[in-house]
């Protein structure tokens, strides 16, 4: 006898394991606390890498990577760099990007929502007076970012419109970079 097993999947996401990790989380809380980590070296001027493998999620820590993910920061020459690779404030456009995206179709697929397209364009403003100290008054980092989402989905406007603030609050990198979060700086 031939049996096969039907995964039902929405926008690429299984719907039997996602229905079972939060009935886990829903079971056990402790299992929704997760440690992820980066390491970096500096190479040269503004050239740095990190290195990104371990995690601990899940109750456990997680082997299923085998091998480390490499990112090059880098800056272009007008901020004294080679084009080594994207420069910080570029990765964190990248990650938001990333972590919307993510949140996004995950939330769709959890309410029934069928995604047919979805691109985002993300651009931010940054006065490099306050970096370099030059005029007490100017921003630190981004003054604003702004995210334009092209999104095709089988739902109505209004629950387009729902899901993508549903997105943007509950998307963990945008909850970071939108509120203040404590971060600790030390020497080893």
């Amino acid at each position: 006898m031939n049996t096969q097993v039907h995964i039902q999947t929405r926008n690429g996401l299984d719907l039997v394991q996602m229905g079972q990790t939060v009935e886990a989380l829903k079971n056990d809380p402790a299992l929704a606390q997760f440690e992820f980590r980066a390491r970096n070296q500096w190479v040269n001027g503004g050239e740095n890498r990190s290195t990104i493998r371990g995690f601990y999620g899940a109750g456990a820590e997680d082997t299923s990577r085998t091998e480390d993910y490499v990112f090059t920061n880098g800056e272009p020459p007008v901020l004294l760099g080679h084009n080594e690779g994207a420069n910080p404030v570029e990765f964190l456009l990248h990650a938001l990007a990333g972590c919307v995206t993510t949140t996004t179709v995950l939330h769709a697929a959890a309410r029934g929502i069928t995604i047919h397209k979805l691109a985002t364009k993300l651009s931010g403003n940054i006065n490099l007076e306050g970096l370099l100290a030059l005029n007490d008054e100017a921003t630190i980092g981004y003054e604003s970012i702004r995210i334009v989402m092209d999104i095709e989905a089988d739902c109505s406007d209004e629950e387009l419109d729902d899901l993508l603030s549903f997105a943007r609050d509950h998307s963990p990198v945008c909850n970071t970079v939108c509120r203040p979060v404590p971060v600790t700086l030390q020497r080893a």
